[in-house]
């Protein structure tokens, strides 16, 4: 059993996040409903339900009120939660102040970028301008968009850490690949981050996270980290789609979350930041053996059955420099064996 309301009570103590800054203010979160939105919305709410300063007013965007209601069920308005329900292309302005906005709106599964790129694309394109055109409205102190690493496009030639990919080192996206709907996307989507922030001013900052997962998902999530937890705790095999050869960094979902109020709060507005744990750098095949030996009995197994027409990304060498958010003050707190003990606690309960 995971306790993820308990996480959040603990996050809320860190002196790690400059709360001063955010004690009554307003903190508008989109995606709200998603695991990163949630995280972040928990851990605002856990805050003011410790009472260690004035309360924090927090603002959620969602598309289906039933569902979020559901999700948010533990809270209410006495612990400062409101809701705005609306897609994020097109959904009502929020009355009075807005301080803050955490912009996390957006689809995540492979599957549905390939079925639906027109819909992905209006999400990450049209979502982002419209949020920034409230933030331009409403005079924000701060804006954090989350964006994703895949804004790297193919990344490095080759596996390692020899060539660290810093902010300015963005690589090859084939626009003519339907999948890519998703990182050309979120390219244009920062893109317009940049330009708010230099033609009107808006404290657009960008945050390009590392594939991020932990408690919290929901237990039928098709990524393939939440498989690789599925079947190991099933005993069954994990049987993976590609050769595994993409390699890439992990980032655990309480320090994406305190990697973007971090970067919302000192972070340089039109710049991008990376987030992820530099110890996690591994390949998709590593990835899975390690999750395959936590299963319980032992008898796991990693094999490859090739599908060339699963909807994933070509393989990719993604090792991100995060040297540029850590100058801010964060740091990683869990690794790949962490992350993956906690999120198998939680989907066994």
């Amino acid at each position: 059993m995971f306790d993820i309301f308990a996480e959040s009570r603990e996050q809320a103590r860190s002196e790690a996040i400059p709360w001063g800054e955010l004690e009554g203010k307003c903190v508008l979160i989109t995606g709200a409903t998603g695991l990163i939105g949630f995280a972040c919305a928990r851990l605002l709410l856990e805050r003011n339900r410790l009472g260690l300063g004035p309360q924090i007013r927090v603002l959620c965007l969602v598309r289906n009120e039933e569902r979020a209601r559901e999700i948010f069920s533990a809270y209410g308005e006495d612990d400062g939660l409101e809701m705005v329900v609306g897609s994020v292309e097109d959904f009502p302005q929020p009355e009075g102040s807005i301080d803050y906005i955490v912009h996390t709106a957006c689809p995540t599964a492979s599957k549905f970028f390939a079925e639906h790129p027109v819909e992905t694309a209006d999400a990450l394109v049209l979502g982002t301008r419209r949020v920034l055109e409230l933030a331009r409205a409403k005079g924000v102190s701060g804006m954090v968009y989350a964006s994703s690493m895949e804004a790297y496009g193919d990344g490095n030639a080759e596996p390692g850490l020899d060539n660290l990919l810093n902010e300015s080192q963005v690589g090859y996206v084939d626009p003519l690949r339907v999948r890519s709907c998703y990182p050309e996307g979120k390219r244009m989507a920062e893109q317009y981050c940049c330009a708010y922030a230099a033609e009107y001013g808006v404290p657009a900052m960008v945050v390009r996270l590392a594939q991020t997962f932990g408690p919290g998902i929901p237990k039928s999530d098709g990524r393939l980290f939440a498989m690789c937890a599925r079947n190991a705790l099933a005993g069954e095999d994990i049987v993976l789609k590609t050769t595994g050869a993409s390699t890439r960094m992990y980032l655990y979902t309480a320090d994406a979350v305190s990697a973007l109020l971090t970067v919302m709060l000192k972070g340089e507005p039109g710049c991008a930041y990376n987030a992820a744990n530099p110890s996690t750098y591994c390949s998709v095949r590593e990835m899975a053996e390690m999750v395959a030996s936590l299963a319980p009995d032992g008898s796991v197994q990693v094999r490859c059955a090739i599908d060339p027409d699963a909807p994933y990304p070509p393989e990719h060498h993604l090792p991100l420099d995060v040297s540029r958010l850590q100058a801010l003050g964060w740091a990683a707190t869990q690794d790949l064996p962490g992350m993956y003990r906690n999120l198998m606690a939680y989907l066994e309960d």
